[in-house]
């Protein structure tokens, strides 16, 4: 028997056969990924697509008929209608992220931008009495948001060494802070 053709693959899908639309995912995995990549710009994103594509051959009826062309062309339109959808959502999303940055700023008191203000003064006296290599890693690491991993490698030191160097630096600003009387993240 030969290879089985989209459309009958299709068809099967259809009427609920899970393995028809495994077999639809294993031919054309690669290429929809490929595609989705060159419009999302990551691969997080085009994955999401590939899963929503396959999702809606699986939960919508006769999306396709053989009048709509090549079953293969139907599957990129799709998954670049549901890429557009996907940036279109994302775009949106930070969009309303800095409408209610932009609010919460608006709205923020001077009462709490001044004890903000306080804390970081106080956290940056207390990390000031650090080791100037505790004061980088913990720059690194807390302010950049580098992995430790990532810090071990730029630093040139085992990560074990680094995971110490950090869990000290935490005990020894916990011990500033206690001497104030002040407590972390007040």
């Amino acid at each position: 028997m030969g290879r089985i053709s989209d459309e009958e693959l299709y068809e099967l899908v259809q009427a609920d056969n899970k393995e028809a639309l495994e077999q639809l995912y294993d031919r054309y995995e690669k290429l929809l990924f490929s595609f989705s990549y060159k419009i999302v710009n990551t691969s997080d994103l085009a994955e999401e697509a590939i899963q929503d594509v396959f999702m809606k051959l699986w939960r919508k009826k006769g999306i396709y008929t053989a009048d709509k062309g090549k079953f293969s062309s139907f599957l990129l339109t799709v998954t670049r209608n549901t890429c557009l959808d996907l940036l279109r959502k994302q775009s949106k999303n930070q969009v309303e992220l800095l409408d209610k940055d932009l609010e919460r700023e608006q709205t923020e008191s001077t009462e709490e931008t001044v004890t903000w203000n306080e804390e970081r003064q106080r956290l940056q006296e207390a990390v000031s009495t650090l080791s100037s290599e505790q004061q980088e890693i913990v720059q690194l690491f807390y302010f950049k948001g580098c992995s430790q991993a990532t810090i071990a490698e730029k630093k040139d030191l085992p990560l074990g060494t680094v995971k110490g160097r950090i869990r000290l630096a935490l005990q020894h600003l916990r011990k500033v802070y206690e001497e104030r009387g002040d407590r972390i993240g007040t």
